[in-house]
């Protein structure tokens, strides 16, 4: 497609107020806190409540958004949302989106790319400017996975949590924001990380037909350290860039082990990597915004800065992308 022309110009973030700490998950299953702490680096989670859902976590990334950089979506032509927690199997969010915030003439959809959505969202944005189909775009990024946690499986209720992000994308021939992508799909290992709606089986092997989310941990671990350096490597060939140009990269938070292996790997520094899930938790497509603005509050990113970011998770798929901030 040659040179981008999508800026990213403003950027917001949302959690639920209601916090699951690991002294609650102790008394609902065998575990503790050091346990938890020790394998997933995780303190604690926002959990939504029983009327909440991706919807309103969504508003308030959006509004959270507009307050910080006085924007005006009234004139946005795209509204893509990642999303695996929707409200409803349809309508989308993306067009609940349209109604509340009334913006009068829009394309809205969803996309699942599970906790690559918001990587696979910023990538299709970019595209979709840079080849002038539209020139302003919302990504939105919202989960409610707390919905849909097996909280008697204490290998996976300790990781997940609820909270949305939201990013502006405008038409900017000048000063672009994205430098390179790299993606991949790995679809035989779709069986190690899902979550049922009609289909009791995949392929000819049976499933857990409950509707929660199941996770062969062990499995998608080995594939995400052995995948994401690699693509981080693509990546940076692709950009002829070198590690030392990063400034932060920002993965998926799926917990602080799996970042700290794909670093090792990688031979990136841990100190220069940006993470979400001490305090919020695996929250699938939404962890990527909430580090980097995390990052942003923290005075670490600063204008300027080359990020990396990657996406990863239930598909299985990938994607990273090599972006300048320059807000």
């Amino acid at each position: 497609m040659g040179k981008s022309k999508a800026r990213i110009t403003a950027i917001g973030t949302y959690v639920p107020q209601k916090k699951l700490v690991n002294e609650d998950l102790e008394r609902m299953v065998d575990t503790n806190d050091e346990w938890i702490v020790q394998r997933t680096g995780m303190k604690e989670r926002r959990i939504t409540g029983d009327e909440e859902f991706a919807s309103h976590l969504a508003y308030h990334a959006i509004e959270n958004m507009i307050e910080k950089y006085q924007k005006n979506i009234q004139d946005v032509d795209c509204i893509i949302v990642a999303t695996t927690t929707p409200d409803y199997a349809f309508p989308s969010v993306a067009c609940q989106i349209q109604s509340h915030f009334n913006i009068t003439s829009t394309a809205a959809f969803d996309l699942n790319a599970t906790c690559a959505g918001f990587t696979y969202g910023l990538h299709l944005a970019n595209n979709l400017i840079t080849s002038e189909a539209h020139k302003k775009v919302l990504v939105v990024a919202t989960e409610t996975l707390s919905k849909v946690t097996d909280y008697e499986d204490r290998t996976t209720c300790i990781l997940f949590g609820d909270g949305a992000g939201a990013m502006l994308m405008e038409f900017d021939e000048e000063s672009p924001s994205f430098l390179a992508s790299h993606m991949g799909t790995n679809g035989d290992g779709g069986i190690h990380v899902y979550r049922t709606t009609f289909a009791t089986t995949m392929g000819e092997k049976p499933l857990n037909s409950t509707g929660l989310m199941v996770q062969n941990g062990r499995e998608v671990y080995k594939w995400a350290v052995r995948t994401v350096p690699q693509g981080m490597e693509q990546l940076l060939f692709k950009a002829e860039q070198d590690m030392e140009d990063i400034n932060w990269f920002i993965p998926h938070s799926a917990n602080l082990r799996m970042v700290e292996s794909i670093c090792d790997k990688s031979q990136f520094p841990i100190e220069k990597t940006l993470t979400s899930m001490k305090y919020y938790g695996n929250t699938s497509s939404a962890s990527i915004p909430l580090a980097l603005n995390l990052g942003i509050e923290e005075g670490k990113v600063k204008a300027g800065d080359t990020l990396l970011l990657y996406g990863f998770g239930g598909g299985l798929t990938h994607l990273g992308l090599l972006l300048t901030w320059n807000i």
